[in-house]
C-alpha cells in the first residue's frame, strides 16, 4: 500500500519556501481545522439544539434568513484565520469585510455554511472559500481586493459535512480531494487531479421553478425530458440535493451539471447564488477539473463583480453539457 499523503504534507510540498504559497497553505489549514469542528456540530444533529433556528428577524448580508449555525460557523472560521496571514475576511453573513491581520497578504471570501436550509434534515452542508492575494499598498480600499474577477483567485475549495468530511481544493494546479480520517484527525489525499467527464446524462436543478424560468432554460430542460425520442437523443437523470456542496461533490465524482438560473420571481431575476462566495470558488475548482462554469452567457471567472454580495445565475460541471446549455442562450 502506498504511503498516505496528508493535507499538511501536500501543502508543505506545494508551498516549499515560497512566502506567498506558505500564506495560502496556512489559511487552508486553518479553514480545514475549523471545518472539523463545524462537522462535529453538524454530526450532533438534533442533540445540538437550536442550530437550525433563525437568528433575529433580519436576513443576513446576502438577503437570506440567518440560521444559528451560520453564525457559529462564521465565528469558528474567523477565529481559525486570526493567526494566519489573512488581512481581511469577507463573509456571506456579514455586510462589511472583517479585519483580521494588519500584516496579512491574503483576503478570503467564505460562505461559512452552504445549504443551511438543510441543517435540521441530516443532509450534507458545507463551507466554501475563495482566496485572493492582498497588497495594502495596491488595495488602499480592502474591498477592491475582493471585487476582482475569479481569475485572480490563487486557491479555492469547499468542505462537505456528510457521512465523510470532504475537502475539495485547488491551488491552480488541478483539483484534489481530501478526506478527514477520524482515527488520525488528519485530512488525507484521496483523489488527485480530478477530471469531470466532459459528457453527461445527468443534470441537477430545482425543477419546481420551471414556470418561472426564461425560455432558454425551459427549452433546455424540455429537451432533456424528451429523452431518446427528443432532440438530445438520450435519456437524462435528474438529481438535486439543495446543498450546492453536495451537488458539486457528486459532479466532481461522476460528472453532471448543476443549474441554478435566474427567474421571474422577485429577488431571483439575477440568480440566487453569490458570485464572490459561491460561484467563483466553485468555478475555479471546476475549470481545474477540466469542467466549465458560466452564467449562461459569460465564463464565471471573467465576470467583474459590482457588489460584494452580488447574485448570479450559475451553471457548472461537465464541459460539453455546460456549453450545450449556453448555446440555448
Amino acid at each position: 500500500m502506498s504511503e498516505l499523503v496528508t493535507l499538511k504534507t501536500y501543502l508543505g510540498t506545494w508551498a516549499g519556501a515560497d512566502v506567498g504559497r506558505t500564506a495560502v497553505a496556512q489559511a487552508v489549514t486553518a479553514i480545514a481545522e475549523a471545518g472539523v469542528g463545524i462537522a462535529d456540530l453538524v454530526a450532533r444533529g438534533p442533540l445540538e439544539e437550536g442550530l437550525a433556528s433563525i437568528r433575529g428577524v433580519d436576513p443576513n448580508a446576502g438577503g437570506d434568513a440567518q440560521k444559528e449555525l451560520d453564525v457559529v460557523a462564521e465565528e469558528r472560521i474567523k477565529a481559525a484565520l486570526l493567526p494566519t496571514p489573512t488581512a481581511f475576511l469577507a463573509s456571506e453573513e456579514s455586510e462589511e469585510l472583517i479585519p483580521l491581520n494588519p500584516e496579512g497578504r491574503l483576503v478570503i471570501a467564505v460562505d461559512p455554511l452552504d445549504g443551511s436550509s438543510n441543517i435540521d434534515t441530516n443532509v450534507s452542508v458545507g463551507t466554501i472559500y475563495s482566496i485572493l492575494p492582498y497588497d495594502a499598498a495596491v488595495h488602499t480600499d480592502p474591498v477592491s481586493a475582493v471585487m476582482r474577477p475569479g481569475v485572480n483567485q490563487v486557491a479555492s475549495g469547499f468542505l462537505a459535512y456528510g457521512p465523510a468530511t470532504i475537502l475539495v481544493a485547488t491551488f491552480g494546479e488541478g483539483t484534489q480531494v481530501f478526506v478527514h480520517d477520524r482515527q488520525t484527525g488528519e485530512f488525507v489525499l484521496a483523489r488527485t487531479n480530478v477530471e469531470i467527464p466532459a459528457e453527461t446524462k445527468e443534470y441537477g436543478v430545482n425543477q419546481s421553478n420551471v414556470r418561472h424560468w426564461a425560455e432558454p432554460m425551459s427549452a433546455y430542460i424540455a429537451d432533456c425530458l424528451a429523452g431518446k425520442e427528443g432532440p438530445r437523443a438520450k435519456d437524462f437523470n435528474m438529481r438535486w440535493v439543495g446543498s450546492m456542496v453536495a451537488d458539486a461533490f457528486r459532479i466532481f465524482t461522476r460528472g453532471g451539471v448543476y443549474v441554478y438560473p435566474g427567474d421571474k420571481r422577485k429577488g431571483y431575476e439575477n440568480g440566487r447564488l453569490r458570485l464572490i462566495y459561491e460561484a467563483n470558488p466553485v468555478a475555479f475548482l471546476t475549470e481545474q477539473a477540466k469542467g466549465a462554469a458560466t452564467d449562461g452567457k459569460t465564463r464565471i471567472l471573467d465576470i467583474e463583480p459590482h457588489h460584494i454580495h452580488q447574485r448570479i445565475p450559475l451553471v457548472f460541471g461537465s464541459k460539453a453539457e455546460v456549453e450545450k446549455i449556453a448555446s440555448y442562450y
